[in-house]
C-alpha cells in the first residue's frame, strides 16, 4: 500500500515514472492527479531552475508528467494557464 501522504510530499521518492504511478491500483483517480500536479510544480521548478544556471539531477521529465495526467483526462486549462512556469503571474 502506498503512503499517500508521503507520496504527495515528494513522488519521486516512491515511484520511478508517472507510468509507474498511473498502474498503481491502491490509489483513486483523484489521487494519482493530485501527486501528478505536485510532480508537475516540481519539474516545473527545476526547469527554472536550469535556466538560471543552477542545475540538479535530471529528475522526471515534465512531457512524460502532462502525458500521465492527459491519460487520466486531465488536460490544459489554456484560459487558466499560468504566464510563468511555476504557475503564478
Amino acid at each position: 500500500m502506498v503512503d499517500f501522504e508521503k507520496t504527495l510530499v515528494d513522488p519521486e521518492q516512491v515511484f520511478k515514472t508517472p507510468a509507474e504511478l498511473l498502474q498503481r491500483e491502491d490509489l483513486s483517480r483523484e489521487q494519482k492527479i493530485e501527486i501528478l500536479k505536485r510532480w508537475e510544480y516540481d519539474a516545473r521548478e527545476l526547469q527554472v531552475a536550469e535556466e538560471e544556471n543552477m542545475t540538479g539531477p535530471q529528475r522526471v521529465n515534465l512531457d512524460d508528467v502532462l502525458k500521465a495526467l492527459r491519460g487520466l483526462g486531465v488536460s490544459a486549462d489554456s484560459d487558466r494557464s499560468a504566464p510563468t512556469k511555476q504557475g503564478g503571474k
